[in-house]
This record gives C-alpha cells, structure tokens and sequence, in this order.
C-alpha cells in the first residue's frame, strides 16, 4: 500500500527528534483514492472527490513514515472523531494544504503524542487573525511591521493546529484557539525557523498529563511554514524489583 510518491521528508522531520520518521506527498493529489483500502477508502464514501484524494495522500505518507519502523500493508481508518487509528505501538499526525501533504509517526514507548501542520502563508485572511490570535500574541504580530505580519498570523495558526493534533488524542480535549498562548518573542524578527512554547491560559487536560509549558519547532519552506510538536512518553513509574541476594 506504499506509493513511490510519498517520500520521506526532511523538512519535517527537522520539526521532531530523531526517534520520529516523517514522510511527504507534493503536486496534486487527483486519482489517489483509488489507491486506498477497503476499510480506508469507506471511511470517505461520501467526500467529495477533492477530500477523498487529500485523504489518501494523507493516508500514503503515513504508511511511508510507519515503514521506516517496520509497519507495512497497514490500514489507518478514521475514528468517530475524525482521528486517525494508528497501531496500537505507534502514534502520529497527518497535515495537507495545497499541493503538499506530510505525516509523522513514532512508537508510543517513546512518544505519547504528535502534532504536525502545514499551512500556506499569507492563507489565512485579515479577518480571522483576532480568532487566532490572543492580544499578546496580536503585540508580537503587529511590531514587525506590515511586511512580514501575515506569515508571522500563519506561523501562529500552524503552531495552535499542530499543539491541537498533539493533545487531542492523549487527552480528547477540544480546545479553542485563544485557549493557548504561543510564545514566539524570544526573536523581535521573525525567523526562518525556530522554537515555540506553547502556555494553557486555562487549565486544560493536557496539564494533568504532562506539565506545561510545550515546546516544538518551526519552519518555513517554499511557500508553506510547517509547524511540530511532540509529547514525550510518560516515565515509568513502577518500583523495580530487589536484586537477588
């Protein structure tokens, strides 16, 4: 179920440690359904054509990152809650905009959770940037100046998105995006790439789980800035056997 077209994917891996695997999809993505399973390609029976493709493409880079562990000819079908079912031993997370597609995945003893997004910059219109951005947030934008303040509202949108998908299936917490405070002014310029922290402004889920802050990368790359976070595996906590006398 591998295709030749899903390839791995330095860019974003460069997001996530080493022990995570990374795959891309680029150009367009018609035709691609037909490649799907049975049990995948049911979950989508009533997309449109242009969803079940992106679904697909979605689907083929997660099985070519899952591969670099081993795990071929698997099936991702979608959960009630629209959420990928990754193997029991893995975990993952998948993004698609326009003509590009990517996912990561990694074994669950060392991640309980990861989040990767891709946004087109410049995409997201004038007129969501409050929804997105909280009156901090909004500061750090509104100081560099007109030039770069649309990339600086889709870095901060792709950082919410992918701390969501890292969350969401560890804890199953919806949240809303002024529910988060991503801290990016460690630079007054906006960079390339760089690291993120993201702070809960109210007591979320995740906080039980693992306490904050969250941190993840950054980069931007042709026309997309991606955007990745992982959550580490939780320590074992079990008492460890005496030794023998």
């Amino acid at each position: 179920m591998l295709n030749e077209r899903s390839v791995l994917s330095p860019q974003c891996q460069s997001l996530f440690p080493a022990a995570v695997a990374a795959a891309e999809l680029r150009g367009r993505v018609d035709g691609l359904a037909a490649l799907l399973p049975a049990v995948e390609a049911a979950c989508i029976a009533r997309a449109v054509p242009a969803r079940a493709d992106e679904f697909a493409a979605g689907r083929l880079c997660a099985r070519r990152a899952l591969a670099e562990f081993g795990v071929v000819d698997v099936a991702l079908p979608m959960a009630p809650d629209r959420q990928p079912v990754w193997p029991d031993e893995h975990c993952g997370s998948i993004t698609h905009t326009a003509e590009f597609c990517a996912a990561v995945a990694a074994e669950r003893r060392h991640y309980r959770g990861l989040g990767l997004d891709s946004e087109v910059v410049g995409r997201v219109k004038p007129e969501l940037w409050a929804r997105i951005c909280r009156p901090e947030e909004a500061a750090w934008v509104r100081a560099l100046g007109p030039a770069s303040q649309a990339a600086a509202v889709t870095l901060i949108f792709a950082v919410k998105e992918a701390f969501y998908k890292c969350q969401f299936p560890v804890v199953g917490e919806r949240l809303g995006f002024h529910d988060v405070r991503v801290d990016l002014s460690l630079s007054p310029a906006l960079l390339m790439s760089g690291s993120f922290v993201a702070h809960p402004v109210r007591p979320i889920l995740l906080a039980q789980a693992s306490p904050p802050p969250w941190a993840g990368r950054y980069r931007f790359h042709e026309q997309y800035v991606s955007a990745g976070m992982a959550l580490p595996a939780a320590p074992c906590t079990a008492a460890r056997p005496a030794a023998d006398q």
